[in-house]
C-alpha cells in the first residue's frame, strides 16, 4: 500500500455545521414533499364499472368477454401478433401471457363509478351494494387487487351527494368487514385546490368518527378541466393540489375526454396523443415526480366492437396508444370495454419483454461493478430495478427467470429501485 497524501482543509468545522443549521428547514420540507415512490404495486389500468351495473360476476364476466373476443378474433399467437405487429420471437410469449393473465387477474383496479357512468335510481342503495360486493370480493379471494368507487365532484351542484355516498361507501365497507388494503377513491373533476382540501376534512372526519388511523385513506385526483393545469395566477394548479391533500393523494388521473372538450377540442380529435393531452400530462408528471403520486394516462373512446375489420382497427389503436404512454413513463391508463384488455396486456407484455434482457444485464453488472458497454449510475439502477419489478408485479415477467439473469432477489431489486433519500448522491460521490 502507497503511501497516503496529507489532506488539508481551510475551513472551520463550525462553517459546514453552519451551513446544515441553515438548511435544516429545506432539508424536512424535501423529505415532506418528497417522499419518493411508495415502493408498491401500481395497476396497469384501472376499470370503470357504473354503479347501477356493476355486480358480483363483474369481474369474472370481464376476463370472460376479453377472452371470447380473442376466441373470436385472434385465435392463436400468429394471428394476434399478424395484427398488433408483434415480432415472431415474443408472438406465442406474449399471446400465452395474456390469456393467462385474462384467465387468472383480468382486471387489476376496478372502479365503481357514481359519476358520468352512473346512470342508476337509488343512489344509496347501489353505493351500499358495491360496500359489500366489495368486501365479499376481498374475502372470498375474487377481488381485484385494487378496487373503490369514483364519486360525484365536490362543485356546489352535486356536492352534498357525492359526500352521502362517499359515507355510505366507506361505512358500508366497515360494517361488511372493514376497509380492505387495496381500497382506491377517486375524485373528479378537480378545479381548485380547495376542493382537494375539503375532500380531505370529508375523510378526516370520517376516520374520527370510525376511530381510524389518521391518515388511513387516500384518494387520487382527476385531472378533466384546465384550471386544474394552470390557475389563474399562472401557477401549475396540479402542484398545489398534491400540496392540498396533506399526503393523501395517491394518483393523478388524466381525463381525456373531459380535459380535451374543456380546451375546445373537437370531437374527432379528443384522444390521449393530442399535443393538449401531452402537454396536461407533461405538467402532472413533473408536478408528481419524487412525491409518492403516480400519473396515470386516459382512455380511447374507440370501442373493439362489431367485425373483425373494425375489431383489429381498434386493438391496434389501443395497443399503439398504451405502448405510446409505457415510452413516456405513464405506466397505467383507463380501460372502458371488456375488449379493450387484451391489448392492453399485451402492450404491456411486450414493453417488458422486449427490454427484459438488456436491463436485467445492465442492472446485473452495476450491482457487480463489472461496467460494460453502458456507465450507469444509481439514478438510472433505480429505473433498471423500477422497470423490472414493474414487469414482475402485472405478470410480464417471472421472478425466477429475473433472479437467473440479475443475479439478484427481490429484496435486492427493492432497495435498489427505492433507495432513501440522500442515497443517489452519495453513492455517485
Amino acid at each position: 500500500m502507497g503511501q497516503q497524501e496529507k489532506v488539508s482543509t481551510s475551513l472551520a468545522g463550525a462553517v459546514s455545521e453552519g451551513i446544515s443549521a441553515s438548511l435544516a428547514a429545506v432539508d424536512a420540507e424535501l423529505d415532506r414533499r418528497y417522499p419518493g415512490d411508495p415502493g408498491t404495486r401500481q395497476p396497469v389500468h384501472t376499470v370503470y364499472v357504473p354503479g347501477n351495473v356493476f355486480d358480483a360476476g363483474t369481474i369474472r364476466s370481464w376476463g370472460d368477454q376479453a377472452l371470447a373476443a380473442l376466441d373470436e378474433h385472434a385465435r392463436d399467437a400468429h394471428s394476434f401478433a399478424e395484427v398488433l405487429g408483434l415480432s415472431h420471437e415474443l408472438a406465442e410469449d406474449v399471446y400465452g401471457r395474456v390469456r393467462a393473465k385474462l384467465e387468472r387477474e383480468p382486471i387489476e383496479d376496478l372502479r365503481v363509478d357514481f359519476e358520468d357512468g352512473y346512470a342508476g335510481q337509488d343512489e344509496d342503495q347501489d353505493a351500499a351494494r358495491a360496500a359489500r360486493l366489495i368486501s365479499e370480493a376481498y374475502a372470498n379471494g375474487t377481488a381485484a387487487p385494487y378496487m373503490g368507487i369514483r364519486m360525484k365532484c365536490m362543485e356546489a351542484a352535486v356536492r352534498d351527494r357525492g359526500i352521502r355516498t362517499t359515507d355510505i361507501f366507506l361505512t358500508g365497507l366497515l360494517e361488511n368487514g372493514g376497509l380492505p388494503d387495496g381500497l382506491v377513491l377517486t375524485l373528479p373533476k378537480v378545479t381548485y385546490p380547495e376542493q382537494v382540501s375539503a375532500f380531505v376534512r370529508l375523510l378526516e372526519a370520517f376516520e374520527k368518527a370510525h376511530g381510524l388511523d389518521e391518515g388511513r385513506l387516500g384518494f387520487e385526483i382527476q385531472i378533466e378541466t384546465s384550471q386544474s393545469i394552470l390557475a389563474t395566477d399562472g401557477t401549475a394548479a396540479v402542484a398545489r393540489m398534491i400540496g392540498a391533500a396533506e399526503g393523501r393523494a395517491t394518483g393523478l388521473h388524466y381525463g381525456t375526454f373531459d380535459y380535451s372538450a374543456c380546451l375546445g377540442v373537437s370531437a374527432a380529435y379528443q384522444a390521449s396523443d393530442h399535443p393538449a393531452a401531452d402537454h396536461a400530462k407533461a405538467i402532472m408528471q413533473v408536478a408528481a415526480a419524487g412525491t409518492g403520486v403516480r400519473v396515470s394516462d386516459g382512455s380511447t373512446n374507440v370501442l373493439p366492437v362489431g367485425s373483425t375489420e373494425h375489431v383489429h382497427e381498434a386493438w391496434r389503436l389501443h395497443y399503439g396508444l398504451t405502448r405510446r404512454a409505457l415510452a413516456r413513463a405513464y405506466y397505467q391508463g383507463w380501460d372502458m370495454h371488456p375488449g379493450h384488455i387484451p391489448t392492453r396486456y399485451a402492450a404491456v407484455f411486450a414493453f417488458y419483454r422486449e427490454g427484459f434482457e438488456a436491463a436485467a444485464k445492465r442492472l446485473s453488472a452495476y450491482a457487480n461493478h463489472a461496467g460494460g458497454d453502458v456507465m450507469d449510475e444509481p439514478a438510472t439502477a433505480k429505473a433498471l430495478s423500477s422497470y423490472l419489478l414493474r414487469g414482475i408485479d402485472c405478470g410480464a415477467l417471472d421472478t425466477a427467470e429475473v433472479d437467473a439473469l440479475t443475479g439478484l432477489s427481490r429484496a435486492d431489486l427493492d432497495r435498489f429501485a427505492a433507495p432513501r433519500r440522500g442515497d443517489l448522491t452519495a453513492t455517485a460521490q
